[in-house]
């Protein structure tokens, strides 16, 4: 599969924003809480595992 950097932003950002929406919509925690600290949560995290997943996949790619 080849992902640019377009497709890749996109996808990240609907999966974020469905998980937020998800949340949102349960009856769990209030809104600000989700907006304040879960959605900047998942998003520091996704970046992370986007970084290793990337540096994992050039790693494969070369041996």
């Amino acid at each position: 599969m080849d992902f640019d950097l377009k497709t890749t932003a996109g996808v990240f950002v609907a999966i974020v924003a469905l998980g937020t929406l998800g949340l949102i919509g349960a009856p769990m925690m209030t809104t600000e809480t989700i907006l304040m600290m879960v959605t900047p949560s998942m998003a520091i995290f996704g970046l992370v595992m986007l970084a290793l997943g990337v540096k994992h996949g050039e790693y494969r790619a070369t041996n």
